[in-house]
């Protein structure tokens, strides 16, 4: 228990390094596996639909890149959706159509085809679009294709981001009719980070001073680590950009600047400036409860953050990435990050992180493939069990987590990080992967999650990959049903114990012991020794309590035991390994070997470097849980009482087995092995 609760005091807070030496795991904890589960009801399919010019970057071959999902402030219950490649969708009642195709208005200056964020990059509507008709989209054009010059530009631009004010005829029409007039053009020298998101404060109400004006999320521009323009308050790039649409007092005379923004008036600074010191700031909203803005940042070298956003500040980009201090020049690329000094002053830190964690050997000037995707706080009705949760993802691997918005507090340790188990309608266990189809040939995994809320603050997650979302309609919890009642009776006793090598055990009739270290055997790589309970009847569904201790001394990071369930034979079984170490791929994890090299199942690794959050780092005892359920796969393990899971896992290739104790290369032991299910048929 002691353990447990270490690690859970130290969830998300950096470990202590030495002021002058570089940091590699900045964050060294991993994100906690919650009971709960999202359950996702399909909503909407959108068409295929194509990059203009075609795509070079393979990542870009979804098949629609829909960015986010809201509702229209018109109380017509229409959803808008912008498809980067170029049309604006309405959907009733889960059925799209084109509203407008941004595409078609804009050619040939549209630009789609590089670029993660190119094309129609989002759409906001006016808070009294039902009576103004006026909306506003966010596009790209190359610079050989622009007819005009940027209100503001980087070096070298190559790429142009145009904010665009639409006014509807009719705002009740299902389809546009009306004109249009531009508000903004950026110039950036990459091709991407550009203007990320767009959007009103949907909480500000008449009166308000944040009422109508419009917010635009404006990233660095790809430029590298060496970009400082995110610290230069005479530029746009890098920064949160708060604007009036309807004003007139800008440069250009065509938006406005609120006089309250913190910078109007400075000599040198832009008064458009909010917040600065950003990279790639890619979503932000609003917590309805207490007016806090909260935006998911995109991490260069370590770190995906989420930031607590006030007027003024400085998010620290490319001083600093998360809370660590950033050596743009450093002697050796891979020493990046460094502890903050000693004097510290003038920035923000985030109020929840995770790391990037890249595989052994890794080329640290290469992308590792973790984006944070930024959500939203719930305070829907539907769902209690969300409520003042702040719901977000990373857009590549589709993990869904939550922090509670009671730990996300400026100047604190950062919150806890959650991971959200997901469900279908009819309660099986799914991942994003599983549900968002084959990624594209150039990441074969990649989701491209999002999240979108309606009027009534209610959930709906989106995949580009194959075009769908779901909206999030109750929670459940992962592997709720019982797993029987029938009990094994005399499961200390030594002649209820079959180990594969007799010699390397003793058994007291008080423990099971594992005295001597397994030796690899011949035939799939699996458990080097173990001893399986033969007393009782071979189980379907089962929950397995173990107290279990790690004999090997703990100064071995390696050390585990492992709780075999499901065994048939010597080659077909599960085992639930814990460890010390969550580092590499045969630890700290759940494992099937079906005839073949153990493979790891649990949905804890990240298919990189790390698992689980360490199990066992003592030499005391532990109570470790196992619960399967065959019906629907679920397998969950739990330690030292705890409601949440370790690890968790869904596989349906053995129905029933019985249940065993051992390790690879350790020793350990039980003084309790309680085994309670439903016999197999």
């Amino acid at each position: 228990m002691a353990s447990a609760l270490l690690l859970s005091t130290l969830a998300g807070v950096p470990a202590a390094h030495a002021a002058d030496a570089p940091v590699y795991d900045p964050v060294p904890t991993e994100p906690v596996t919650s009971r709960l589960g999202l359950v996702l009801s399909e909503y909407a399919q959108f068409p295929q639909s194509f990059t203009n010019p075609p795509l070079i970057d393979q990542r870009l071959n979804r098949i629609a890149r829909i960015n986010t999902i809201m509702e229209l402030p018109d109380g017509s219950g229409r959803r808008a959706v912008p498809d980067l490649n170029g049309n604006l969708y309405l959907v009733d009642n889960g059925t799209p159509h084109v509203y407008l195709d941004v595409q078609a208005t804009f050619a040939p200056e549209f630009f789609s085809g590089r670029g993660l964020g190119q094309g129609f990059g989002y759409v906001t509507f006016h808070p009294e679009f039902q009576r103004n008709g006026l909306f506003y989209t966010i596009h790209t054009t190359a610079v050989a294709n622009a007819t005009r010059t940027p209100d503001y530009q980087q070096a070298n631009t190559i790429y142009q981001a145009i904010i665009t004010e639409w006014k509807a005829t009719d705002p009740a029409a299902d389809t546009f009719s009306g004109t249009h007039r531009e508000v903004l053009r950026i110039g950036f020298g990459g091709q991407i980070h550009g203007v990320q998101e767009i959007n009103f404060n949907p909480y500000a109400r008449t009166g308000d001073a944040d009422y109508g004006l419009l917010y635009l999320a404006v990233g660095d521009g790809g430029q590298g680590v060496g970009n400082t323009d995110p610290q230069n308050l005479a530029m746009p790039h890098g920064k949160l950009i708060r604007i009036d649409p309807r004003g007139t007092n800008a440069p250009n005379g065509r938006y406005g600047i609120p006089v309250d923004n913190p910078f109007v008036g400075q000599p040198g600074r832009l008064g458009e400036i909010y917040a600065y010191g950003f990279r790639d700031p890619h979503r932000f909203s609003w917590d309805k409860a207490t007016g806090r803005l909260y935006l998911g940042h995109i991490g260069e070298h370590a770190i995906e953050s989420i930031y607590e956003v006030r007027a003024g500040d400085n998010l620290g980009w490319s001083d600093r990435e998360g809370r660590y201090r950033f050596d743009r020049t450093p002697a050796n690329p891979c020493d990046r990050l460094y502890p903050l000094p000693a004097d510290d002053a003038g920035y923000v830190y985030p109020v929840a992180e995770y790391d990037h964690n890249p595989a052994p050997g890794w080329n640290c000037t290469t992308d590792v493939g973790v984006a944070v995707a930024g959500g939203f706080v719930y305070r829907g009705d539907a769902i209690p069990a969300l409520r003042g949760k702040y719901v977000f993802g990373d857009l590549v691997s589709g993990w869904v987590f939550y922090t509670e918005t009671s730990e996300m507090k400026r100047g604190a340790a950062p919150a806890t990080i959650h991971r959200l188990n997901l469900f279908t309608d009819s309660g099986t266990p799914i991942r994003m992967q599983d549900i968002s189809g084959p990624g594209s040939v150039g990441d074969p995994n990649r989701v491209d999650l999002r999240f979108g809320t309606d009027r009534s603050g209610e959930l709906y997650i989106l995949a580009k990959a194959n075009g769908k979302i779901w909206k999030v309609t109750g929670t459940h919890t992962f592997a709720a049903a019982p797993a029987g009642t029938t009990r094994v009776a005399d499961t200390l006793r030594p002649t209820n114990w079959r180990p594969v090598t007799p010699s390397k055990w003793r058994f007291t009739g008080r423990e099971v012991i594992l005295a001597e270290a397994g030796a690899e055997r011949p035939g799939p790589r699996r458990p080097f020794e173990y001893a399986i309970l033969t007393a009782g009847p071979v189980m379907s569904s089962v929950e397995i309590k173990a107290n279990v201790r790690l004999d090997t001394p703990v100064e071995i990071t390696n050390r585990d035991v492992i709780i075999i369930f499901g065994w048939r034979s010597d080659t077909e079984f599960y085992y639930a390994h814990v460890s010390t170490d969550n580092t590499i791929y045969p630890h700290n994890g759940i494992f099937k070997v079906n005839n073949a090299d153990r493979e790891r199942i649990d949905y804890q690794w990240n298919g990189r470097s790390r698992g689980a959050n360490p199990a066992i780092t003592d030499d005391a005892y532990h109570q470790v849980r196992v619960k399967h359920l065959p019906a629907t796969g679920e397998i969950a393990v739990y330690l030292d009482g705890a409601k949440d899971p370790l690890m968790t896992a869904r596989d349906t290739t053995f129905t029933s087995g019985r249940a065993g104790f051992g390790s690879f290369d350790n020793v350990g032991r039980t003084n309790s092995f309680k085994v309670t299910g439903t016999p197999a048929a």
